[in-house]
């Protein structure tokens, strides 16, 4: 599923404003157009104008925050610091995505349609997991270029660090058995999947 036939206009970020509020609310089978129309403050004219599709429309949704999350990252990660501290924040930023409402909600979505909408888990994948492997994968291949990390295969080391930043509080979060989380304990995890990272790789 791609974005090819989305319309953008003055409606556009109200429609998926309304549509990301509707969806985490109601999930995606429960999502109605009547109330996404509402909740974005338009016709439902308008809204298939722009989204024939509720699945392009979900899509969108999920690829815009990643895209508004990943460039909020990188506005204030400093590529040319050292390798640990560049991972620190890159695990901060994930940690905090994984944790989040919006995060825990689209996930929670795309793994109980997958069955009956196996194209909106495809197209989450997509965008969220293989976006955020292609970024890290990217800094470790500079940092391994600038001599400080000695990695055989980048691609397993990125999935090995993103797992690292998902230890203690990702299943407690996953699980309801905690929903809100300090700065400290964001963190402690962040530092630890560092350390352990780099104890690995480090040059």
């Amino acid at each position: 599923m791609t974005a090819q036939g989305i319309k953008k206009g003055r409606k556009y970020t109200a429609v998926l404003t309304g549509a990301s509020e509707v969806f985490l609310r109601d999930g995606f089978e429960g999502a109605k157009v009547d109330d996404i129309a509402h909740a974005a403050g338009v016709s439902k004219a308008t809204l298939y104008n722009y989204f024939p599709d509720k699945r392009l429309l979900f899509v969108e949704v999920f690829r815009c925050e990643c895209q508004r999350q990943t460039g909020a990252a990188l506005d204030v990660i400093d590529f040319d610091a050292p390798a640990a501290e560049v991972l620190a924040a890159a695990a901060r930023h994930m940690i905090a995505f994984f944790l989040s409402d919006f995060g825990q909600g689209m996930f929670r979505i795309c793994v109980a349609e997958a069955d009956r909408f196996p194209e909106l888990g495809a197209a989450f994948y997509e965008t969220g997991p293989i976006r955020l492997h292609q970024e890290i994968s990217d800094f470790l291949n500079l940092a391994r270029a600038r001599g400080e990390l000695v990695i055989d295969d980048i691609a397993l080391a990125t999935d090995q660090f993103i797992e690292l930043c998902k230890a203690d509080l990702y299943l407690r979060r996953v699980f309801g058995v905690q929903t809100a989380f300090s700065t400290d304990e964001i963190v402690r995890v962040a530092e630890g999947a560092v350390s352990t990272f780099m104890a690995r790789y480090g040059a």
